[in-house]
């Protein structure tokens, strides 16, 4: 008879590549990791892992294993999710993540509201940016993941996951009170070309769009600072180090001598929530959903 917990284990190191990974998946020491390893490969009598470097890599046996593994574990969470289902219950653990500005805009409230209306409900919840989240969910480490994309920069969404809408975010531009654009009523993008922006961080998917969105308006974006909490970088322009942009959502209290300014172009952030279809029918996975579009109608 197969163990989950060592099926569990075996899956965690295909999807993360390495002993090590795996353990921090499961929130278990590296040891752990190798002793179900260990009683794993006993049990069916084959290698599981062979040496690589440093490292170790997946046997043929052990792909094989790994990939049935996948889709029980899949069968065994779809089953867990029509019992609570059938049962009806809010209840049991919940692990969910959001981008940091949604977690500060979104999470207090909507987590209070569980917290009361659904006492049996155990919530645990992280800061981590869109595609960390959306990673998360798919290796199963996560229940949902609240995420984003920008008006002209979607990020596809793997097969397998669900998705809802939120809210949609809009953007102005944050300058300093006495930047020469502060008095007017909108802007241009192109009419920060000689401006310094403050960004977020290499490789962070907004820090991308905004790369994206400037070069195609021919506009080459010099970039003074990073930073990845809206906060910091509006206390940056408050110093008057450079420019911003500013999603609504998570944004107060602004900073004095920070202003903003709506673009003339519109600019807005699509937030949604993610999460496994096979968890579709799961009491918590709605209440949650309910609990975050709540919060959601009150971000103004």
């Amino acid at each position: 008879m197969l163990n989950l917990e060592r099926l569990r284990t075996l899956d965690a190191l295909a999807r993360h590549g390495s002993v090590s990974a795996a353990a921090d998946a499961l929130h278990v020491t590296t040891s752990a990791v190798s002793q179900q390893l260990g009683k794993l490969e006993r049990e069916i009598g084959q290698r599981l892992l062979a040496k690589n470097g440093r490292g170790v890599r997946l046997t043929d046996a052990g792909r094989l294993l790994s990939e049935h593994a996948a889709r029980i574990l899949s069968q065994v969470e779809l089953a867990e999710s029509d019992l609570e289902a059938h049962r009806g219950q809010v209840v049991g653990e919940l692990r969910l993540s959001a981008f940091p500005t949604a977690a500060r805009g979104l999470f207090p409230v909507a987590l209070g509201a569980l917290r009361a209306e659904h006492p049996g409900l155990r919530v645990r919840s992280s800061e981590l940016e869109p595609e960390a989240g959306v990673a998360g969910v798919v290796r199963g480490d996560l229940d949902l993941a609240v995420v984003l994309d920008w008006y002209n920069k979607p990020m596809p969404v793997p097969d397998g996951l669900v998705k809802a809408p939120l809210l949609d975010d809009p953007a102005d531009v944050a300058m300093p009170a006495g930047h020469r654009l502060a008095a007017r009523d909108e802007v241009d993008l192109t009419e920060f070309a000689e401006d310094e922006w403050i960004t977020w961080g290499e490789g962070e998917f907004c820090h991308e769009w905004l790369m994206f969105t400037l070069r195609s308006k021919g506009v080459e974006p010099i970039v003074g600072h990073r930073a990845g909490e809206t906060h910091t970088q509006l206390g940056l322009v408050a110093a008057g180090l450079g420019v911003c942009i500013a999603p609504l959502l998570g944004r107060h209290p602004v900073p004095e001598g920070v202003v903003l300014v709506p673009l003339r172009q519109r600019v807005r952030r699509h937030v949604y929530v993610v999460w496994r279809a096979d968890a579709d029918r799961r009491p918590s996975i709605r209440a949650a959903v309910d609990a975050l579009r709540t919060a959601a109608q009150g971000v103004g």
